[in-house]
C-alpha cells in the first residue's frame, strides 16, 4: 500500500475513535444547558449511561463480527449507526428521545473504536505498528482532555445540538476515505459467537442500572416494578451463568473470577469508572449553577483533574516498566482518589473555584495511578489462552463502573435535591406565578429568581452535588480496602509495553491472546530497533568490523534476488553516493556482489548466511521476550512471522 493511502486510512481511523471516544466526555459541559432546554434534570444521568452501556455491551460482538464477517464492512457499518445516532441525538425534543438515541449513537461507537485498532493491525506493517499504537493511545488521552472544554465551546458559540452535528462532517470524511482507500480484507476467522452471553449480561446490566436510577427514587424499594427488575437482573445472570458454562467462546469466562488478581481488579475497576464518570457528570452542574460559569469554563475548571489522570498514567507506566513493580500503585492511587472525593464532598456554594481545582487535581492523581495499572494486573495474571478476554474483561468492569456511578449518583442527586427543596419551600416566599418543580426540571431558573431565595436553592444545589460525593468517597474508601488484596507477581515483558490509552479509554478492548501478546511484542521491539540494534545485531551474528549501516544492508538484502542499487537507496531515503562507502565495504568483505553494469546488487553465499543469521538472532531476541508466556504454537509462529518484518526497515537505518 503507497505510503500516502496508509496515510489517509490511518487519519480517517484516528478520527472515528475520536468521534466516539470524544463522546464519553464532551456531553457533561453541556448538559446543564441540554436539561434547562428539554427538562427531565431526573433523567440526566442516562444521557452519559445511554451511551456507555451501549457501547460496552457491543463491544465484545463488533471485534468477532468484525474477524467472522471483514472488518471493513463492519467499520462502515458502525459508522454509519454512529453518525444516525448523533445526527438523532442533535433533533431530540425530549430526554426520552435523547436517552434512546445515544444508546444507538454507543452500539455504532463501541464498534468505532474496537475495530479502528483492529484495522491498524491490517494496513500497517509490524515494524510501524507500535508507533502508530501510540498515535490511537494519545487520541484516548486527547479526548479525555479536550471533551469538556469542546462541550463549552459549543454551547457557548453554537448550541448543545452541536455536540452531536459536529459528529456529522467528521464522520462523513472518515466514511469515504474508509470505503474509497480501505482494501477489502479477505481474512476471515470463524468464532463461535455468544449471543445468549451477550444478550443476558447486557439485559442484567440495564436491570441493575435502572434498579440503582429508580430504587428509592421514581419507585419506591418495594414498588412492583422495583422488586421485577430485581427479579429480572437475578434471572439474568443466572442464565448467564449456565450459558458461560457451556459456550465455546464466553463473552467472559467464569474461570476467570477464581483469579484473585482478575476479581480484586475488576472490582477496583468498577469503582474507578464510578467515580470518574461520576465526578464527570455532576461538577459540570455544580459550576454552572452554583458558581454561574459558562460551559466553556466549567470544562477549563475539569481540566485539573485529567491533567492529573493523564500525567500519572504516563507516570505509572514507566514506573512499572522500569522496576517491574506494580502492587502499590492501585494502593495509592485509591488512597489519593478517596482523599479526592471526600474533599469534593465538603464543597458548598462558598468554595472557591481555586480550592475545587486543587480537590480534582488529587481525585485525577488517584483516578490516573489507578486505571491504566489495574489493565497491567489483570495481563499479567492470567494464562495465555485467556489474555485477550481477561483484558477486555478488566475494560469491560471499568467501563460498566461507569454506568452504575452515573446512574447510582443520578439518584442520590435527584433524593437529595427533592427533600432539600421541599425544606426550603416550607417556609420560603415565592414570586407569584412561580412554580417551585421548574426548579427540578431546569436549574438554569435559580439564576433568575430574587437573590435571597436565589441562594437559598444554590445552597440546596450544592449540597445534593455534595451528596454525590459523600456516597462516592466510601465506595472509593472500599476499593483502596480491596486494593491490598492485589497480588504482586513477576512482571512479564510484553505486559511492561502497556498502551495508555487502554487506561483512560471508557470502551472494552476486544482482542485476542495472540493480538495482545503482538500489541505488546511490536512496542518493545520498537523501542529496541531504535537504541543501537544494529549494532548488537552484528555482533551476536559475527559481522564483527561491519559497521551497523553494512549490518543494515545485509539485513534488507536476505532473502532477496538481484535488487537495484537505486530502490535500495530509495528503500533507505538516501542517495546512492550516500551508501556506496557502506556497500564496497560489504564487497570487500565478499558478503555482497554487483552486477556488471553495477546498478544492482545481491547477498554472496557468505552474505547469505550472515543474513540467516541476523534473522535467528533477531528471532532469538524476541522469543526471550515471549518466553514468560510459556511454549506455545502461536507464539512460535509469531515470533517466525514478524521477526524478518522488523529487519530491513528505513525507520531504523543506522544514520
Amino acid at each position: 500500500m503507497r505510503q500516502q493511502g496508509l496515510g489517509l486510512i490511518i487519519v480517517a481511523l484516528m478520527l472515528g475513535m475520536l468521534l466516539a471516544a470524544l463522546d464519553q466526555t464532551i456531553v457533561s459541559t453541556a448538559l446543564p444547558t441540554i436539561v434547562g432546554d428539554l427538562g427531565g434534570l431526573e433523567h440526566l444521568s442516562w444521557v452519559v449511561t445511554g451511551y456507555l452501556l451501549a457501547s460496552t455491551v457491543s463491544t465484545p460482538l463488533w471485534g468477532k463480527l468484525g474477524d467472522q464477517y471483514g472488518r471493513k464492512k463492519l467499520f462502515v457499518s458502525a459508522i454509519c449507526i454512529f453518525l444516525v445516532g448523533s445526527a438523532l441525538c442533535g433533533l431530540s425534543q425530549n430526554m426520552g428521545e435523547l436517552i434512546a438515541f445515544r444508546a444507538v449513537q454507543g452500539l455504532g461507537g463501541g464498534g468505532l473504536m474496537v475495530l479502528a485498532q483492529a484495522i491498524v493491525g491490517d494496513v500497517v506493517s509490524a515494524r510501524e505498528r507500535g508507533k502508530y499504537q501510540g498515535f490511537f493511545g494519545g487520541v484516548f488521552a486527547v479526548s479525555s482532555i479536550v471533551g469538556p472544554l469542546l462541550g463549552g465551546l459549543f454551547v457557548d458559540h453554537l448550541s448543545w445540538h452541536w455536540v452531536f452535528y459536529i459528529n456529522l462532517p467528521l464522520g462523513v470524511v472518515a466514511l469515504f476515505v474508509i470505503a474509497t482507500v480501505l482494501p477489502r480484507d479477505d481474512t476471515r476467522t470463524k468464532h463461535a459467537i455468544d449471543y445468549a452471553g451477550v444478550v443476558l449480561l447486557g439485559g442484567a446490566t440495564s436491570c441493575l442500572v435502572l434498579l440503582t436510577t429508580w430504587g428509592g427514587t421514581t419507585y419506591g424499594w418495594s414498588d412492583p416494578v422495583i422488586l421485577g427488575l430485581a427479579g429480572a437482573a437475578l434471572a439474568l445472570l443466572v442464565g448467564w451463568v449456565v450459558v458461560e458454562r457451556r459456550a465455546a467462546e464466553p463473552v467472559l469466562p467464569l474461570g476467570l473470577f477464581g483469579v484473585r488478581a482478575f476479581a480484586m481488579s475488576s472490582v477496583v475497576g468498577f469503582v474507578v469508572g464510578f467515580g470518574m464518570f461520576g465526578a464527570l457528570t455532576y461538577l459540570p452542574l455544580f459550576l454552572q449553577v452554583v458558581h454561574g460559569v459558562s460551559p466553556t469554563l466549567s470544562g477549563v475548571y475539569l481540566l485539573p483533574m485529567m491533567a492529573g489522570m493523564l500525567t500519572m498514567s504516563i507516570v505509572s507506566g514507566q514506573i512499572i516498566a522500569k522496576t517491574g513493580k506494580y502492587r502499590y500503585l492501585p494502593i495509592g492511587g485509591t488512597a489519593f482518589a478517596s482523599v479526592g472525593m471526600f474533599l469534593l464532598s465538603t464543597m458548598d456554594e462558598r468554595s472557591s473555584l481555586l480550592t475545587m481545582g486543587v480537590y480534582l487535581l488529587v481525585l485525577g492523581i488517584g483516578l490516573g495511578m489507578t486505571m491504566q495499572v489495574l489493565v497491567i494486573v489483570v495481563q499479567n495474571a492470567v494464562d495465555f489462552k485467556d489474555l485477550g478476554v481477561a483484558t477486555s474483561g478488566a475494560t469491560f468492569f471499568r467501563s460498566i463502573g461507569g454506568s452504575f456511578g452515573v446512574a447510582a449518583l443520578g439518584a442520590v442527586f435527584s433524593a437529595t435535591l427533592s427533600d432539600d427543596l421541599r425544606e426550603v419551600l416550607r417556609g420560603a416566599r415565592l414570586p407569584p406565578g412561580f412554580d417551585p418543580r421548574s426548579v427540578q426540571e431546569d436549574p438554569t431558573v435559580v439564576q433568575r429568581l430574587p437573590r435571597g431565595l436565589a441562594l437559598e436553592f444554590l445552597h440546596v444545589y450544592a449540597d445534593s452535588i455534595a451528596a454525590v460525593f459523600r456516597v462516592a468517597g466510601p465506595v472509593m474508601l472500599g476499593a483502596f480496602l480491596l486494593s491490598w488484596f492485589i497480588p504482586q507477581a513477576r512482571l512479564r515483558e510484553t505486559t511492561k509495553a502497556a498502551d495508555i490509552g487502554e487506561g483512560l479509554g471508557a470502551t472494552s478492548a476486544e482482542r485476542s491472546s495472540l493480538a495482545e501478546v503482538e500489541r505488546g511484542l511490536v512496542r518493545l521491539a520498537d523501542a529496541d530497533l531504535r537504541r543501537g540494534y544494529y549494532d548488537r545485531l552484528g555482533a551476536l551474528a559475527g559481522l564483527s568490523g561491519i559497521p551497523p549501516q553494512g549490518v543494515w544492508v545485509v539485513a534488507r538484502l536476505g532473502g532477496e534476488g538481484w535488487v537495484q542499487a537505486e530502490a535500495l537507496a530509495e528503500r533507505a531515503k538516501v542517495s546512492r553516493e550516500h551508501g556506496r562507502p557502506y556497500v564496497d565495504q560489504l564487497v570487500a568483505a565478499g558478503l555482497v556482489r554487483r552486477s556488471d553494469d553495477g546498478d544492482a546488487l545481491r547477498l554472496t553465499s557468505a552474505g547469505d548466511e550472515a543474513a540467516v543469521r541476523l534473522l535467528r538472532c533477531s528471532r532469538e531476541g524476541l522469543r526471550r521476550l515471549v518466553a514468560d508466556w510459556g511454549p506455545d504454537p502461536q507464539l512460535e509462529r509469531l515470533v517466525d512471522r514478524i521477526a524478518p518484518e522488523l529487519l530491513g526497515d528505513p525507520v531504523d537505518r543506522p544514520r
